[in-house]
């Protein structure tokens, strides 16, 4: 053990995510029962380093969370210390960089190292304070998995599951009123979780970002399902799904926000040309947080206890900034600057797009 590793602090940041807790429990409980160090629970993200929101974490504390969704520490997706927003006197958004105030309330701490469970935007901040001294340990998680470094990111397997279950139930009610019946799905600007759950429920549509989609070409499948006997049709969208040449549905920009865009609604726009270029009812389903939300399923559980206990591990050994990730089947590292600004989307001929093409599913193209 390090000689000069005696206080640990953790943060959740981000979106909330399946397996926080699980990760939160494995860093806490092997600290504390195996090598008797003090953890320090960082609250709500980078908010709770700025506003000095800081408090020990005992190993009761984390007893009987590791089914709970969500964190106990809170979290934030909003909180960039290098660019945190705070009203001026007209109630406008000012943009200030408060990094000397987080190095303050480090200290304050007297912390070692932080350990930083999150997804790329967390991990830009991360990398930020990697700079500025401090030794940061990184946690992959996101519900994307589109994170640079590691096969997979704790937290994907629920929403895969809770997606699958969706198409899985609104077959069903497209087969009785002979419809098509659109699922969106979160995904940005990778398209995992779309590729997964409509592979797993057999979609006969599935749009992802990486995949530009023609309207001609969706519309075409609809209609040739429907003479070929097959009277409704699934789709699983992408929230970050585009029209070739076109752009991405944006719901809302919030300009407080690191990253201001908010993507929602291209599922209600296809399913409206649908309808007017086939004249087939189509109804589209917003699944939104519920793909985030709840008990993580048990591979989330085991993976992100086995990145909070590597994580920790990393520490221990007298690791410096290191990003813990899954490679195959082995838990291992890289180094956590070398996947900052970096995502990791769907390779064009990934073995699953070229698996799903092969037996029938559209891809808009």
């Amino acid at each position: 053990m390090p000689a000069n590793l005696r206080r640990i602090g953790v943060l959740t940041g981000g979106g909330d995510c399946p397996g926080l807790n699980a990760v939160i429990r494995a860093v806490t409980k092997t600290a504390i029962l195996r090598h008797q160090l003090d953890v320090f629970g960082i609250e709500d993200g980078f908010q709770g380093l700025i506003q000095n929101r800081i408090r020990p974490l005992l190993s009761d504390d984390v007893s009987n969370i590791l089914t709970q969704g969500g964190t106990i520490l809170g979290t934030n997706n909003k909180c960039d210390p290098r660019r945190y927003a705070v009203p001026d006197a007209a109630g406008k958004p000012v943009f200030l960089d408060v990094t000397d105030r987080c190095m303050e309330h480090f200290r304050l701490h007297q912390l070692d190292a932080l350990i930083v469970i999150g997804g790329d935007g967390t991990m830009a901040v991360a990398s930020h304070f990697v700079r500025q001294g401090i030794n940061c340990i990184g946690v992959p998680k996101t519900i994307d998995n589109d994170l640079e470094g590691t096969d997979v990111t704790f937290g994907f397997a629920t929403a895969v599951q809770v997606a699958a279950e969706a198409l899985d139930r609104v077959h069903t009610t497209a087969a009785s009123h002979h419809r098509a019946m659109i699922v969106e799905v979160m995904g940005r600007n990778a398209g995992w979780i779309a590729l997964h759950a409509g592979v797993a429920s057999g979609a006969d549509v599935i749009l992802i970002p990486e995949i530009p989609y023609s309207m001609d070409a969706v519309c075409r499948k609809v209609v040739d399902r429907s003479r070929h006997g097959k009277r409704f049709t699934i789709l699983c969208v992408s929230e970050g799904a585009k029209p070739a040449g076109g752009r991405q549905v944006v719901r809302k920009v919030d300009p407080t926000s690191p990253d201001p865009i908010r993507l929602g609604g291209v599922g209600q726009v296809i399913a409206d040309q649908i309808e007017q270029q086939t004249g087939i009812e189509t109804r589209c389903t917003v699944l939104g947080h519920v793909q985030r939300g709840g008990t993580p399923v048990p591979d989330d559980r085991v993976l992100a206890t086995q990145f909070g206990h590597a994580a920790f591990q990393a520490l221990m050994s007298g690791k410096q900034n290191r990003l813990v990730v899954m490679k195959g089947r082995t838990v291992t590292d890289v180094d956590l600057l070398s996947i900052e600004g970096k995502q990791r989307l769907v390779p064009l001929e990934h073995p699953l797009v070229v698996s799903a093409k092969d037996v029938g599913t559209c891809f808009g193209e």
